[in-house]
């Protein structure tokens, strides 16, 4: 599997569970079960993406805004994350709060899928894609089992 299909691997587990949340209510196990999964696969991608696949963008002069920008979105859902761990779950900000989470995942995934991948093919070769699509999935599964 190379990165860009490990990414959208993890990207459909991020939309899942963020449909499942955002169709919760009030303060439940439920809700906050699919948060800290939610939390946890972030996390887990995130590090992963920003070590495997943005570091093989951001030293090239033709893609290095691109990275430094989904780096930034990631620092950004970190802020959002955030904001719901401080926000009481039954209050009905936190189900606006993580509306508006889904909405800037779903962009970011969104622009990565689109705009980043494209160039990024362009930029890295299809072994080198393989070898990174490997390290992801085990830097991955490395801190699923942290936990």
């Amino acid at each position: 599997m190379n990165i860009y299909e490990a990414i959208k691997e993890d990207h459909k587990i991020q939309l899942e569970l963020l449909d499942k949340l955002t169709d919760t209510s009030g303060d439940s196990d439920f809700r906050s079960n699919i948060f800290s999964q939610l939390k946890t696969e972030l996390e887990a991608h995130a590090n992963a993406e920003e070590r495997f696949f943005y570091v093989s963008l951001i030293y090239k002069d033709s893609t290095q805004e691109d990275a430094r920008h989904g780096i930034a979105e990631h620092h950004e859902i970190d802020e959002m994350i955030a904001q719901l761990v401080e926000t009481d779950q039954s209050s009905s900000a936190w189900l606006k709060y993580a509306k508006n989470l889904q909405d800037k995942i779903k962009h970011h995934l969104a622009e990565e899928e689109k705009d980043y991948f494209p160039i990024a093919q362009k930029n890295i070769s299809d072994d080198k894609a393989e070898e990174l699509g490997q390290q992801y999935l085990q830097s991955i599964q490395r801190f699923r089992e942290k936990l």
